[in-house]
């Protein structure tokens, strides 16, 4: 059930990010979910034990882990267009 949720969540994630980075016509909805996913991960890792509370891949969905989550997501997709097209948009 757990990993259920997280991919409906690493969904939602992913889409909210490419919509805020204007790069949702480029990716499809496998391509949303990996990016929410690996987002959500790179900020559990990096942001959560900075600011405590629990990462949203623990099963705890608050509104903290969704934000923390939804900043990985942005800040993965203007990494990877940074690199794609030499710049963050």
């Amino acid at each position: 059930m757990g990993l259920i949720i997280l991919l409906v969540v690493g969904g939602i994630i992913g889409w909210l990010a490419s919509m805020i980075m204007r790069t949702d016509g480029q990716q499809g909805i496998v391509l949303n979910v990996v990016v929410g996913i690996v987002g959500a991960l790179l900020a559990g890792f990096i942001v959560t034990p900075l600011i405590g509370g629990a990462p949203i891949t623990s099963g705890v969905i608050s509104i903290q882990s969704i934000l923390v989550s939804l900043l990985g997501a942005v800040v993965l997709l203007a990494i990877v267009n940074l690199v794609r097209r030499g710049s963050v948009r």
